[in-house]
């Protein structure tokens, strides 16, 4: 299952709750440049627009070898999910501070997905405790590799 292309710097600022894997519509030629590996999502965001989803602002260069027949590099493409649960994101993208940030993408069984996750926005000091979790963590490693090795 090849990545394509993550989004860094969700899991810092966002903690999700629930992940969806979703399908794309994309053209032929956006197909091709994405497996190129050549496709960017860090500046992306999911919204709903009349009872569908969409990923906005996400980047699929020209592909290099395509004919007159090209994309718009910047076009809002449509996410593919189930009714009932595009239903429960409705619902839960109302509340106050959840969102819908898209994760990573890839392919599976040669069609492209895309995860979203539904999370809410950190605080700074939520980030800081991730921060120093992450430390203690590093020097527990650091203390055992040192006590094994001796």
């Amino acid at each position: 299952m090849p990545i394509y292309s993550t989004n860094p710097t969700s899991s810092r600022n966002y903690s999700f709750e629930e992940f969806y894997e979703a399908g794309m519509v994309l053209l032929g030629s956006e197909v091709k440049s994405i497996k190129q590996g050549k496709f960017s999502i860090k500046e992306s965001y999911v919204i709903l627009k009349k009872g569908e989803l969409f990923i906005i602002n996400s980047y699929v260069p020209k592909y290099s070898a395509s004919s007159f027949f090209t994309h718009d590099e910047k076009r809002d493409r449509k996410l593919l999910l189930n009714k009932s649960e595009i239903r429960k994101l409705i619902g839960k993208i109302k509340i106050k501070g959840y969102a819908l940030i898209p994760i990573k993408v890839y392919s599976k069984k040669n069609i492209i997905k895309i995860e979203i996750g539904l999370g809410k926005g950190k605080k700074l000091y939520d980030k800081r405790a991730d921060i120093k979790k992450k430390e203690i963590n590093k020097q527990l490693k650091r203390s055992f590799k040192s006590k094994i090795s001796i």
